[in-house]
């Protein structure tokens, strides 16, 4: 039992003006955290509590599947460029050199550290599978630190490495963190959902994402009541048919003169043609940064990069990016000259040479998917104030490949039932990655199999942002408690996490600290309920009982006890805040009750 008389929870009437998503605002009045500078936050007594009973979570489940280890944060320059991150990872890093000159980081993530452990230690298949995982700060230069613990510059992670021998153990390894996080995120009250993810900077075949849906969060989300889930950077679709325009002519390709007719939507009104059946050309620039000998001769350290889609359509960088194998750019007008001998504004398909394959020299020209089979397209000439009509891909230009490199739109079919898709935002709580052998070849390391032959250890990557669960906690809390109070301006400040996570799961409340019989019966029943294991915050200030509510609701405890007038009656009001019901409980059943409550 703790006694709210003794402790430091410095609560806050008004959030900062800074303070813009529920989490931050809360966190900040509940006296959970305080701000130290842009994106680093300190912790205090609540919060500490509440980060201390999610870790704990996390280490019970991952204890049932791997090791705890724990790595410096300081890690020397070497280990980050034999991956080609050093430099990758850019002005995220935080870098700095020590009284010699060497250079270091501040480690934003482990797969170097943890596979240079593996090169050195491990030497058998016998050995394998390893899954090593370990709970520690982390860094990051975030640009744009905001939202208070969501975009951060330190912060807490669970970070996981498995090691296997062949990619069937890798899949072994994957499908236990899938389900190890499952519970997690169950046993810390979230709702969420995995979905389907870009693997990003940090290579691999695969990898899924752990979403809770909120309006905080910077991620978009398509989902639909099939179960399909996927990041938009990821995420596909089914179309409608479209009906094709009729030939104009002989069919073939026709100039039309369009003068000043540079966009989709001019061209659309000027042609009175639909959005639908016209090309649009995106072009762009891909950087090879890290580019090997071999690459750079097939196809440079840049290259010049195209894709075609659909008039009415956005283009997925992300996706484009993932094909090109680099960063993208979007090309300056001397690139645009040189690769379509044409300005900006008319660019079109024909007469520009794409390169035979993705890995052959020359421009990488993709036709998005719901072009493939399309006819009579309109589409830029490459020509100035000139556009063509009847233009049909494969007939009358080769890309070098199809693929779905298009943005899905709300209300498109699931690829997998065919249920309309919702695109909502979402906060990422953690994230599983097969990462193939890119660490584990770079690094150099190396197992005997099981003929006694050298051979690289397949890799995958797991982590979990754990300040993250907090603050999603607490927006999914939030939302609730806005949606069922609408209208009421003050349910936006209101919330209560669930007791696994809570910092304690229980007030005891005594209204009158001066009525001795009341402070007793508080006394009492706090201690009873700290016996029966349950955790409890006695609020045993000289305050007035209203000040004494709100301050409870502030901090998110999800049950209050009561102790006022009616203990005359040998009763106490019992508050279940999660599902904001009141019951009069007998002083002798309160541990029964709200055991029973804890339970559900």
């Amino acid at each position: 039992m703790h006694r709210w008389s003794q402790l430091f929870i410095p609560t806050l009437r008004e959030a900062p003006t800074d303070a813009e998503v529920a989490s931050h605002k809360l966190l900040l009045r509940a006296g959970y955290i305080r701000q130290l500078g842009a994106g680093l936050y300190s912790q205090l007594f609540l919060g500490n509590r509440a980060i201390n009973k999610i870790v704990a979570i996390v280490r019970e489940e991952m204890d049932a599947i791997g090791q705890e280890m724990h790595l410096p944060a300081l890690n020397p320059r070497e280990a980050w460029e034999a991956s080609g991150r050093w430099s990758g990872m850019g002005d995220n890093m935080f870098r700095l050199k020590d009284r010699k000159g060497a250079e270091l980081c501040l480690a934003m993530t482990h797969e170097e550290i943890m596979t240079k452990i593996a090169c050195d230690e491990l030497r058998s298949y016998k050995q394998l599978p390893q899954i090593w995982y370990q709970i520690q700060t982390k860094f990051r230069d975030e640009p744009r630190p905001k939202s208070g613990l969501l975009r951060v510059r330190q912060f807490l992670m669970k970070d996981a490495y498995s090691f296997d021998i062949d990619e069937a153990g890798l899949d072994a390894s994957y499908a236990k963190h899938e389900a190890v996080y499952r519970r997690i995120f169950t046993r810390c009250g979230l709702e969420f959902v995995g979905v389907e993810a870009d693997s990003g900077s940090m290579g691999g075949s695969a990898s899924q994402e752990f979403m809770v849906y909120t309006d905080a969060g910077e991620d978009l989300i398509a989902s639909s009541a099939s179960g399909y889930a996927a990041n938009v950077e990821k995420a596909t679709s089914k179309l409608a048919p479209v009906a094709d325009l009729a030939p104009t002519g002989d069919g073939l390709p026709e100039l039309v003169h369009t003068p000043e007719q540079k966009t989709i939507d001019e061209v659309s009104a000027f042609l009175n043609v639909e959005r639908v059946h016209q090309m649009k050309t995106m072009a762009y620039i891909v950087e090879h940064p890290d580019a090997d000998e071999k690459q750079i001769k097939n196809v440079g350290k840049t290259r010049a990069v195209v894709a075609f889609l659909r008039g009415d359509h956005q283009l997925n960088e992300t996706k484009l990016s993932a094909i090109a194998g680099g960063e993208l750019r979007p090309m300056q007008p001397d690139e645009i000259a040189a690769t379509f001998n044409a300005p900006a504004g008319f660019l079109g398909p024909i007469g520009l040479t794409a390169a035979p394959h993705p890995k052959k020299p020359g421009t990488l020209v993709v036709l998005d998917a719901a072009l493939e089979g399309r006819s009579n397209l309109v589409a830029g000439a490459n020509k100035e104030q000139y556009h063509l009509r009847n233009v049909t891909p494969m007939r009358d230009f080769k890309p070098t490949l199809v693929a779905d490199v298009r943005s899905v739109n709300e209300g498109e079919l699931d690829p997998i039932g065919g249920q309309p898709l919702r695109i909502g935002k979402a906060v990422e709580i953690g994230h599983i990655f097969k990462l193939g052998y890119k660490y584990s070849k770079a690094l150099g390391a190396s197992v005997l199999n099981r003929d006694g032959k050298e051979t690289t250890p397949i890799m995958g990557s797991y982590g979990i942002g754990i300040e993250r669960i907090l603050t999603a906690a607490i927006e999914q809390s939030a939302a609730k408690f806005a949606a069922a109070n609408a209208g009421d301006p003050k349910a936006t400040e209101t919330y209560a996490l669930p007791p696994s996570i809570a910092p304690f799961q229980v007030v005891v409340t005594i209204t009158n600290v001066r009525e001795a019989e009341l402070l007793a019966a508080g006394e009492k029943i706090a201690a009873d309920l700290t016996a029966a294991g349950i955790d409890v915050l006695l609020d045993d200030r000289d305050e007035r009982a209203g000040v004494k509510f709100k301050d409870a609701e502030l901090i998110g405890v999800p049950f209050r006890i009561a102790i006022g007038k009616k203990l005359a009656e040998g009763k106490v009001e019992l508050l279940n805040r999660l599902t904001n019901q009141t019951i009069d409980v007998s002083t002798d059943e309160v541990v029964q009750h709200l055991t029973a409550a804890l339970a559900d």
